[in-house]
């Protein structure tokens, strides 16, 4: 396994990283402003509390954790730059960036009273040039505001609840920014964007490279692609309107075992570096690191295929919320723990539920060789607006992540979420379905499930959620006498479907992507075994069974998920869940 080189091990964004940036994580001046009262940086008189970045202010970590409800906030800090170098004419020959992991929900930047940008998804990140704005001299100054309506439900929110305490299978919200945010300094001409594609059955890869800033004549691309100190292929582009796209061949190993070596996938995840360096005149005017892999996903003959071969997933539900810091990682090393240990319990993958992961998770997946299915948060209400806000999202997802190796599926929609009705609404039917495509003309290398868990119609994979927490049930239900066509057709508890008419069962493989769920109460909250009905103690933590026994809870956990592996129908399965949740034991 090769690691790819990170000149700075916490870069944010490790796909297209550069030797020269500046952590504005950290303590923040900090005010609510739950009227909107306030529309630029002069009008806010007071700042009474002060957080910590990237800590959403309803986490402990970020030190106010305030959980009410809050329209609005506002953050700013002062920080220093270095003074920018200017030619002849005056102009910069730096260019100054500001980049926002993610800020939740509605986004407004000042620099120096200065607006730069504005933002609109909770999930995706942004980036301002801040370099008109700056001073020529003294500390500078960010001012951001976050607009999050707890009460709406037309925008993506996922798991964050709407009422004022978690309830069911809601959490805690989050308000304003969430992740990392950071400066860097370029060139007037740099690279903007990377997308990687690789082809491993015509052993090449594809790049795709923009850059931005002033126009300039006579650019050119320099790519290096090596693993370890094996350099595969070194290449000079011309850049051409302001991009290169080319598909950088290899050299074909031949033998399988020198193939495989090659090849990235959980049990060998072979990471290629790459360095990029952007001339003009044959001075480098830019210059950034990245990786690729070479890596195959599809369906075939009802099986799932990685790198051509039948792969059978053992995935986790991974909700990806911490107790204190809620969707914000704790450390980078707790996010690398995260994926070790999912390794570590037996799985090569997990399912993450409802939220759009830092890139940092990505990156040690990548590295440590852990499969992701990626899965959109939903809206609560299906209207023009909600729709057209998932879409916008929705895109600027595929975009930052693409190029990651360790995703192999995308999920725009789980259990009808904001889709409602499917079976008798045809504009939310034709929703999923356009999300379907849409998602398949931004990545056809990957695989699209369209609504995961019942009611499917356009779709990769049929995914099943069954939370019978008896073996023997789910057994007879799926066993070898039991045919693919009577699942599809049979009709689930509470009236669910499990494809929707028009939509027969085309050959798509099966997977068992939400069952378990078992909780365990070992102070005697809940003796012996409850199946059926959610189980629920008296602290309000609940599982959808439960067992007061810790040999028990072993033994029904170990059984479910042996039926799960060994059975011929699926594909793979995804045990609910990797860890405790909040109230979700």
């Amino acid at each position: 396994m090769t690691p790819a080189r990170e000149p700075v091990r916490e870069y944010p964004r490790p796909q297209l990283r550069r030797s020269a940036w500046h952590s504005l994580d950290g303590r923040w001046r900090f005010a609510w402003d739950d009227q909107m009262r306030h529309r630029a940086p002069a009008e806010v008189a007071e700042w009474p509390l002060e957080i910590e970045v990237p800590f959403a202010p309803e986490c402990r970590r970020s030190g106010i954790g305030d959980t009410g409800f809050h329209r609005a906030c506002w953050y700013q800090r002062d920080f220093d730059i270095p003074s920018t170098p200017v030619d002849e004419e005056g102009r910069p020959t730096r260019l100054t960036r500001l980049h926002f992991g993610a800020v939740d929900y509605e986004a407004s930047v000042w620099v120096n009273d200065v607006p730069v940008a504005e933002h609109q998804g909770g999930h995706t990140p942004f980036v301002a040039d801040i370099t008109d704005a700056l001073r020529e001299s003294g500390p500078q100054r960010v001012t951001v505001r976050a607009k999050d309506d707890p009460f709406d439900l037309e925008k993506p929110r996922g798991k964050q609840d709407w009422r004022l305490e978690p309830h069911a299978i809601w959490y805690p919200r989050t308000t304003g920014i969430w992740q990392a945010v950071w400066l860097e300094q370029v060139g007037t001409t740099f690279i903007e964007s990377l997308r990687w594609t690789p082809n491993i059955e015509r052993w090449e890869i594809a790049i795709h490279a923009h850059t931005a800033g002033a126009p300039a004549e006579d650019l050119q691309l320099e790519v290096t692609l090596r693993v370890g100190d094996h350099v595969l292929a070194s290449d000079v582009y011309r850049v051409m309107h302001d991009e290169v796209h080319r598909r950088i061949g290899l050299s074909d190993p031949g033998i399988d075992d020198y193939r495989n070596e090659l090849l990235w996938s959980p049990e060998r995840p072979t990471l290629i570096d790459a360095e990029l360096r952007l001339r003009r005149d044959g001075e480098i005017v830019d210059e950034v690191r990245s990786y690729t892999a070479l890596r195959s996903i599809a369906a075939q003959r009802g099986r799932i295929m990685l790198n051509g071969r039948s792969y059978p997933l053992r995935l986790v539900l991974d909700q990806g919320y911490w107790p204190d810091t809620l969707m914000t990682a704790p450390s980078d090393d707790a996010l690398r723990r995260d994926v070790e240990l999912a390794k570590e319990m037996g799985f090569n993958g997990v399912r993450k539920h409802q939220k759009i992961e830092d890139p940092r998770y990505l990156y040690w997946a990548d590295v440590l060789g852990l499969l992701v299915w990626e899965e959109m948060p939903s809206a609560y209400r299906f209207t023009h607006r909600s729709v057209t806000r998932m879409v916008r999202e929705w895109a600027e997802v595929i975009a930052r992540d693409r190029s990651h190796p360790c995703i192999i599926v995308w999920v725009p929609f789980n259990e009808s979420w904001g889709v409602p009705d499917l079976n008798v609404v045809p504009a939310a039917r034709d929703a999923v379905a356009a999300l379907y495509h849409l998602t398949r003309t931004l990545d056809p290398t990957r695989l699209v499930i369209g609504n995961d868990g019942w009611e499917s119609s356009a779709t990769d994979i049929i995914g099943i959620h069954d939370y019978d927490c008896d073996p023997h049930h789910l057994r007879t239900r799926y066993g070898p006498e039991v045919e693919p066509q009577d699942v599809v057709e049979r009709r689930w508890s509470g009236g669910r479907i499990l494809t929707l008419d028009g939509f027969p069962h085309r050959g798509q493989p099966l997977c068992l992507t939400e069952f378990g769920g078992i909780a365990l109460f070992e102070d005697g909250r809940r003796p012996g075994v409850a199946c059926g009905d959610d189980a629920a103690a008296a602290d309000g933590t609940w599982g959808y069974a439960a067992t007061g026994n810790a040999a028990e809870f072993e033994r029904l956990c170990t059984a479910l998920i042996e039926v799960a592996r060994t059975t011929a129908m699926f594909s793979g399965f995804c045990y609910t869940q990797f860890a405790d949740t909040f109230q979700e034991a």
